[in-house]
């Protein structure tokens, strides 16, 4: 007779999703956002950036040829790159929607989320900034995070007051709420002054009122005792 049990669990082990990440990557918090709020329970596989954990070993190059996080495990497939994964959730589990149902809200979303992931975040990636101390010494790190944060802060503060409400877009959570939230974190860390941003930190403070926010920070993770803040 079949062992139903061991079938069972076989098959729930299958079903499992997995996100593969870090605590301080902001691309990482991406995702756990967008899971949190569409009410997707998943496992949290830690891959240690500050060691280099991700580099040395085989297992995650398999599933990252570019040994990055954020990997999610799902559906029996494997996905790279935050914004693949955000929009795979949002057409997967569309019953807590991140998007709005109106095409052209939908495009000024996007326009946010992907002056975020393209225009701001990248240049103060921790891999960048390594490159940029060792071509122009450790004070230059600092300075140059500071002045692309700055730089799309400013252009997201005059997008963002026309269309704010409690939230980014209105008073409903979308996928440009889920990109500001790690990335205002990040501006934190590289102390830039938010005084000329009082809608970005407005945004902030009304996101930091949910408890799942909160429950997103890096320093609720099981991975954040055992590492150094260092990467993003």
């Amino acid at each position: 007779m079949a062992d139903t049990g061991k079938a069972d669990k076989e098959k729930a082990e299958s079903g499992k999703i997995v996100l593969h990440t870090f605590c301080h990557s902001s691309c990482g918090w991406r995702v756990r956002l967008a899971l949190g709020f569409k009410g997707i329970p998943y496992d949290y596989r830690s891959w240690n950036l500050v060691s280099g954990e991700h580099l040395s070993e085989a297992e995650f190059k398999k599933i990252s040829p570019l040994q990055l996080v954020p990997v999610l495990e799902i559906d029996g497939d494997v996905l790279v790159d935050s914004i693949a994964i955000l929009e795979y959730l949002e057409e997967r589990y569309p019953e807590k929607p991140l998007l709005p149902s109106d095409s052209k809200k939908r495009a000024a979303v996007r326009t946010v989320v992907n002056m975020i992931a393209s225009s701001i975040q990248p240049l103060q990636n921790a891999r960048v900034l390594q490159g940029i101390e060792k071509l122009a010494g450790p004070d230059a790190r600092l300075e140059w995070a500071q002045q692309y944060i700055i730089r799309g802060f400013t252009a997201l503060e005059s997008m963002l007051e026309k269309t704010s409400g409690k939230y980014c877009f209105g008073d409903e959570i979308t996928l440009a709420d889920v990109l500001l939230i790690p990335q205002m974190n990040n501006a934190n860390r590289y102390k830039v002054d938010m005084s000329p941003f009082p809608t970005l930190v407005r945004l902030r403070d009304s996101l930091y009122e949910l408890e799942l926010v909160q429950n997103s920070t890096v320093e609720k993770q099981p991975d954040f005792p055992k590492v150094t803040p260092l990467i993003k």
